[in-house]
């Protein structure tokens, strides 16, 4: 399978199914799609090299041919789909836990508009968890992590910050098992910044591996979607606490993390503002809403979106060459070596390697299927009852999502997002189109600025 497009005054050819990128003039641009055609219809070389005039082609297209053709043999064109070969072993695979988020408080200070959480409470009863119940989660992940070494957990919420003592404790406990267990956690804050003060700082640098530090962009767009439930912004008081924390960590190891919606199509220049705030970590990502909200995007802000993230690729690289360069989390891309197999094929692992714990100690995929009634998986307590349901997330895969086969993204975003696709077509093996189009694009821009960045060396 080949993707071709052009960009930013680059033609780029992916060959798919080997992760081969390659830079070419017109003349071999326009030639690949049709020995691909060729190539599919199972002409040999010769016969193709023949088709395209033998000896009496002109010299220019002649070595566009061979130039071609040698990537061929070399595997780096129309190379052939390998990872299906190791669907059925993906399939049989056993999976361990290796990731949990906790969700310490169903609880926040905040009333973002958009929160899927329902303003930090699941549309459920606030709630906070207790050492017992965290304690018993961080026992469970241990107990069904198998041999696996490094083990991932986030505290999350609601706001996490308003059960801070009980996180302490829990990074404390976890701490305190590791050599015997051998086991390594690596824990992550995510915050709304509202309570971070310096104490609180100075240990999350000392414990936890990442922050997730939420804010939307400029003044005005962060304030509209993420006041405090009185109605006052959060801006004002959380950015001199963010760029304190970027600072103290050494611009490595967090992000700060925003959504765009219908309010700020022109997004780039959300993200364009927390660089020039200094922020080196970015990631500005596109809210997940229905479509009766006003604040959903539409299928009219798809071009302008698009055009955006290609704003902000310009972008890029004009601060890279000037020496200002910053990390866009979704234009990270590594050509060279990239997610194992099964990464590629499945993505996050929810519901098999990685699950959501609730303050009382339920068990769900992940904390966007959180207070869904039909997606509990378990208990802490009971372990995994719902075993057809844990099946199901099991044999997510892009060969088992029909929208994935033909699409030249699959192996970058591993089939998308299984709860975006519930919450939009009812099934984890649907695909989210709105999603998939932005996903494409970002994946085109990564590649790019790889090409640019590759052109500059």
């Amino acid at each position: 399978m080949i993707h071709e497009y052009k960009s930013h005054g680059y033609n780029i050819v992916l060959d798919v199914n080997s992760g081969s990128v390659h830079v070419v003039d017109d003349l071999v641009y326009d030639m690949i799609p049709e020995i691909e055609k060729d190539v599919e219809e199972g002409m040999s070389d010769d016969e193709i090299a023949v088709k395209y005039g033998g000896s009496l082609m002109d010299t220019d297209r002649k070595e566009a041919v061979e130039e071609i053709l040698t990537l061929k043999e070399q595997g780096m064109l129309f190379s052939k789909d390998e990872y299906i070969d190791s669907i059925d072993k993906f399939m049989n695979r056993e999976t361990v836990v290796k990731a949990m988020c906790l969700h310490i408080a169903h609880a926040c200070n905040l009333g973002c508009k958009y929160c899927f959480a329902g303003k930090g409470e699941y549309n459920g009863p606030c709630a906070v968890m207790s050492y017992e119940v965290g304690k018993q989660a961080l026992d469970y992940l241990v107990e069904h992590s198998g041999s696996r070494h490094n083990l991932e957990v986030d505290f999350f919420g609601g706001e996490p910050l308003l059960n801070w003592d009980v996180v302490k404790q829990l990074v404390a406990y976890g701490r305190s098992i590791e050599k015997e267990k051998d086991k390594k956690f690596r824990f992550t804050l995510t915050t709304n910044g509202t309570l971070l003060n310096d104490d609180i700082l100075e240990f999350a640098n000392k414990e936890m591996s990442n922050l997730v530090l939420s804010i939307d962009g400029r003044k005005e767009v962060n304030d509209r979607m993420r006041p405090y439930r009185g109605g006052q912004g959060s801006y004002d008081e959380i950015v001199p606490k963010y760029i304190k924390a970027a600072e103290s960590r050494g611009q490595t190891n967090y992000y700060v993390r925003g959504t765009y919606t219908h309010f700020n199509t022109d997004f780039a220049k959300d993200v364009m503002h927390l660089a020039d705030l200094g922020f080196k970590q970015i990631s500005v990502e596109p809210v997940v809403a229905p479509a009766t909200e006003d604040y959903a995007l539409t299928a009219e802000d798809i071009p302008v979106l698009l055009e955006q993230y290609d704003i902000l690729a310009d972008d890029m690289i004009k601060r890279r060459r000037e020496g200002n360069a910053f990390n866009f989390f979704h234009f990270m891309i590594d050509l060279e070596g990239g997610p194992c197999v099964y990464k590629r094929l499945s993505g996050c692992g929810a519901g098999c390697e990685y699950v959501s714990v609730t303050p009382w100690g339920d068990i769900y995929p992940c904390h966007q299927f959180v207070g869904q009634d039909d997606y509990k998986l378990g208990s802490i307590y009971e372990g995994i009852k719902n075993t057809a349901l844990q099946k199901k997330f099991h044999d997510c895969n892009v060969y088992s999502k029909p929208d994935c086969s033909k699409c030249f993204a699959r192996y970058y975003c591993s089939g998308g997002c299984m709860a975006n696709s519930q919450h939009f077509t009812g099934d984890i093996y649907g695909a989210y189109e709105v999603g998939c189009e932005l996903q494409r694009k970002r994946v085109e821009c990564a590649i790019m600025l790889k090409v640019a960045a590759a052109e500059e060396e």
